[in-house]
């Protein structure tokens, strides 16, 4: 265990193991979220008791009924680390991890229960077999087949997801709270469908308690540093070449008086960053990073702004959201020519 590792600066504490942190859920702010999440599962007779624990990322391991929330939740040194490493706090705040706990529940019902391997979970929400990549994915926003809890339309990405969102709605919320919200879609059938299963396994005992638990905080010898190097390299392959053309179209070339391109975008920043990552979901160190590099290629090129600041304005948050959205769809921010 390393010692008084609260204290350390930033460029110390990376330097620490995840594992020499010592960090339990007990007594942390992650411990009233897992009892909430188990008070709604009991309430509904449910007999899980998901296995929580801390680790590098949200998720629930293939097969068990366990659930992995970050590290960094179970203390307050560590959240102010992962802001200033990923500009942002994925269940930051009571309401946001709940969604996600309630999402990595479903998986963890799945799991115990053995539910996807069911006809007639299939014939509800496919193949779970279906290739997978949960950062990139087909969607239509105004589909009412899928329910709307994660952000990004997160049902929508794999049959497993699609259940485990569902789930999350069932379960946050009274049966007469989603039939109102969701009546005349079509996604009520797959809320209705999960009523009648959760009924028909409520008080029985779950045929998986246990299993094999990915990423442990507790046994992980990464160092932090280590951790935020794969995490930031996570979240930010696939830059594009960024095309001189694109961004002499929007800003022009230097004249005296002008602003330069560069310092319009830096002054802007922050407000673009938000909105982009608010209408597409995307991870707000994605965005901020494509704009770091947009910012640089712009001061290379000796771009100006000669142009209305509102326009400008908008061209270049159109072009910003247009870069993201395909990197949704495709998993590259600009498609190959």
């Amino acid at each position: 265990m390393a010692e008084g590792w609260e204290s350390l600066s930033d460029e110390d504490l990376l330097k620490v193991r995840i594992c020499d942190l010592d960090l339990k859920i007990a007594g942390s702010e992650v411990e009233p979220r897992v009892q909430h999440l188990q008070a709604a599962l009991d309430e509904r007779k449910i007999l899980v008791k998901p296995i929580c624990y801390l680790g590098a990322e949200w998720q629930s391991p293939d097969g068990v009924p366990a659930i992995c929330i970050p590290f960094y939740l179970a203390h307050p040194r560590l959240r102010q680390l992962e802001m200033r490493q990923m500009l942002e706090i994925e269940g930051g705040t009571p309401d946001t991890c709940d969604k996600l706990m309630f999402h990595e529940c479903g998986h963890a019902v799945d799991h115990a229960f053995k539910l996807s391997p069911r006809k007639g979970w299939r014939d509800v929400f496919g193949d779970p077999r279906a290739a997978y990549d949960p950062t990139i994915y087909h969607h239509r926003p105004y589909s009412r087949a899928y329910v709307l809890h994660l952000p990004n339309w997160y049902a929508q990405s794999h049959p497993d997801e699609d259940f485990a969102e569902t789930f999350a709605v069932w379960l946050a919320r009274p049966p007469e709270e989603w039939r109102k919200n969701y009546a005349g879609w079509k996604a009520l059938e797959k809320l209705e469908y999960i009523d009648r299963t959760m009924r028909g396994i409520a008080d029985k005992p779950p045929k998986v308690t246990r299993g094999g638990l990915l990423g442990e905080a507790a046994k992980s010898k990464k160092t932090l540093g280590q951790h935020y190097a794969w995490k930031r390299k996570l979240w930010s392959t696939n830059y594009p070449d960024f095309y001189d053309a694109d961004l002499r179209k929007i800003f022009g070339e230097l004249t005296p008086g002008d602003e330069t391109a560069a310092r319009f975008m830096k002054r802007y920043r922050r407000a673009v960053t938000t909105a982009i990552v608010n209408w597409t979901g995307e991870p707000k160190y994605t965005v901020d990073a494509l704009i770091t590099r947009l910012i640089k290629r712009a001061d290379d090129l000796g771009l100006g702004t000669p142009r209305d600041e509102s326009a400008l304005l908008i061209d270049i948050g159109s072009y910003l959201s247009a870069l993201v959205s395909n990197y949704l769809y495709t998993g590259r921010f600009k498609k190959k020519v």
